[in-house]
């Protein structure tokens, strides 16, 4: 009985490995061909990226409700502000999974193949079924699921155990550490802005955190959400104030990916990559510029 029970957990161990290496070959074949649509066809025109008849059309947002204790919220700003508008539900619970997909598409112009293999992982976090299943906000506050240390909204749960709500402050020094302009002399964040900021938030955390830890995943996952605040939101400090500090959509705001089929993973891997690779942390505790 016992050498049946364990051949069985190894038979179906290795099928659902085989099964999520043939996925995840599937979606990567996908996702490049609509990076190559995205090549070979015209960005969609500014004040048309979100489709007709979606929120966000033209720049007009559903209204913004701030959340009540009550609600369910995440630490992630994006889904954030899609409740706070009565894009998912406004309480934050009882979001299908697979539904989701298609508003961050709508919203933000992910592609579906961004979409699917992110929430996928997230359904697989949560044990859950990414084709059935819901999910509340406040389920992804698990740490090191979708939550993370070094953060550059949040200090780590260790020193900010409700990770649902921005840190004002630290969200403060990110924006001031702006050091682009626009043509019209707009403050904008630059990679290059990101990438020191990123350093010094890991750094802050290894030497004043005695539970830090930052795994490689959580790393390029980490610098995934920050290439967002350029490629998705465009950098613009007075936009960013609105998004990370209130988690509200900026009215006449609309995604600064234009393509067609949206950000794919490869358009996304373009940027992460180097931000990742640019960010040089320091061993050992320090004294660093962040308080």
């Amino acid at each position: 009985m016992f050498l049946s029970n364990a051949l069985r957990r190894i038979y179906f161990g290795l099928q659902d490995f085989l099964v999520g290496q043939v996925r995840t070959i599937l979606v990567l074949g996908f996702d490049a061909l609509l990076q190559t649509g995205n090549l070979l066809t015209f960005n969609r025109r500014f004040g048309y990226v979100i489709a007709e008849g979606k929120p966000g059309r033209g720049g007009l947002w559903p209204p913004f409700e701030a959340p009540t204790k009550a609600d369910s919220r995440s630490p992630c700003p994006a889904l954030n502000a899609m409740a706070n508008h009565g894009i998912l539900p406004r309480d934050g619970r009882g979001i299908p999974i697979a539904g989701l997909g298609p508003a961050l598409c709508d919203t933000y112009n992910f592609s579906s193949s961004f979409a699917y293999f992110t929430l996928n992982y997230m359904a697989e976090m949560l044990q859950k079924s990414y084709a059935y299943d819901t999910f509340d906000l406040s389920d992804l506050l698990v740490h090191n699921g979708i939550e993370h240390d070094a953060s550059l909204t949040r200090y780590d749960v260790s020193r900010q155990p409700d990770q649902a709500v921005p840190a004002q402050d630290l969200v403060d020094q990110l924006l001031a550490s702006a050091t682009g302009r626009d043509k019209q002399g707009n403050a904008m964040l630059t990679f290059a802005d990101l990438t020191r900021f990123s350093t010094e938030r890991r750094d802050h955390s290894r030497a004043t955190n005695g539970q830090y830890t930052l795994s490689t995943f959580h790393k390029l996952f980490g610098s995934s959400n920050t290439t967002t605040l350029i490629t998705i939101y465009g950098g613009r400090v007075d936009d960013l104030a609105v998004i990370l500090k209130e988690e509200r959509i900026p009215d006449g705001w609309e995604p600064r990916i234009r393509s067609r089929n949206g950000l794919t993973i490869m358009g996304m891997n373009a940027t992460v990559l180097p931000l990742e690779f640019g960010i040089k942390e320091r061993r050992g505790p320090r004294t660093v510029r962040l308080t």
